[in-house]
């Protein structure tokens, strides 16, 4: 990657080519074997802040500055990195994105569409503004803290993290890795509000995971 091409990236693509990277590696894959091989990427991406940061750069009017930000090239960057050909998609459903992005390669793993899945997510903090406006829509607490399932909870907490696993065949996979034995994604329907849970359907989704 030339400076230039650095300079308009996105450091969630940055820290996701190294987390996903040390994912696969501690799989057992070495880089040699991941070139061509039938791996998917599937990553929880809400949005990227970073697009509104690079206009105020120099490297806004690079060449690069138009993959720099895009949440498609999030998950990309890292098939064509390392050479994976299995799917490859970010996923947008805002707090639940990685959850869904999981689910996702769980899918596509049973039905025999890659041989592993690399699922991970991102999320960094660059700009005020999305911020601001969490707070003035009043979905942030004013606490600062995240209280779930709690009757302190007055809203939630921004937070930035980056972490990935490789999902395999439990016939491939080396060791003794933890089993995942159940998997469900379902939206809340009709709720109070469009940004308010539904406790019924939500219910509803722990027992079809169950």
């Amino acid at each position: 990657i030339s400076a230039a091409e650095a300079a308009a990236m996105d450091p969630q693509q940055r820290q996701l080519l190294e987390t996903g990277y040390a994912a696969l590696h501690a799989s057992g894959a070495s880089k040699a074997a991941l070139l061509g091989a039938v791996v998917a990427v599937h990553v929880g991406q809400w949005a990227s802040e970073f697009g509104i940061v690079l206009t105020r750069t120099p490297a806004g009017r690079s060449v690069y500055a138009s993959t720099g930000f895009s949440c498609s090239v999030t998950c990309g960057r890292v098939s064509f990195a390392l050479g994976l050909q299995g799917a490859c998609a970010s996923v947008d459903t805002a707090c639940s994105a990685s959850l869904v992005a999981h689910h996702t390669s769980v899918r596509v793993l049973q039905r025999r569409e890659c041989d592993a899945a690399l699922s991970a997510g991102v999320n960094m903090i660059l700009d005020p503004a999305t911020m601001r406006g969490n707070a003035t829509a009043g979905f942030t607490s004013v606490r600062g803290r995240s209280h779930t399932f709690d009757a302190r909870a007055d809203g939630y907490a921004r937070g930035e993290a980056c972490g990935g696993v490789v999902l395999q065949p439990a016939a491939q996979a080396q060791g003794a890795p933890p089993m995942l034995l159940g998997a469900a994604v379902r939206q809340d329907g009709r709720s109070a509000s469009l940004t308010a849970p539904n406790g019924q359907a939500q219910r509803a989704l722990l027992r079809a995971a169950l």
